[in-house]
């Protein structure tokens, strides 16, 4: 399985940007994708997640501002996010896995970084 993430940019605060994250390869394996995120000097955290039966978890801190979802006719993973705040700035990562609820995620994007300016 191979991700390609992309969408990330430059916004200012209150703005919004739509990530996306194509998949390829033996895509039958994929039971959960999701984002994560990493800001500098910090863990990288899960920001959402979705699984092949359409449950979706959030991080508290985006909730009601972003919205992940899936295409599986197109194989894409998106993020949505809306109201981004400074605190939302990191380099964002999709990731996929064969388990529905995986505690680690085993396939992973390149990254694709997100700058959010006050």
């Amino acid at each position: 399985v191979q991700l390609q993430a992309s969408g990330g940019g430059l916004v200012q605060a209150g703005g919004s940007l739509r990530l996306s994250c194509a998949a390829s390869g033996n895509l039958f394996k994929i039971a959960a994708m999701g984002w994560y995120r990493q800001a500098p000097g910090k863990e990288r955290e899960l920001v959402a997640r979705v699984t092949s039966g359409g449950s979706i978890e959030y991080a508290d801190s985006v909730k009601g501002r972003f919205t992940i979802s899936r295409d599986n006719a197109v194989h894409t993973l998106y993020l949505q996010m809306n109201s981004l705040i400074s605190e939302d700035s990191a380099v964002y990562y999709c990731a996929a896995d064969g388990d529905y609820l995986p505690t680690k995620y085993r396939w992973w994007g390149q990254g694709t970084e997100v700058t959010v300016s006050s």
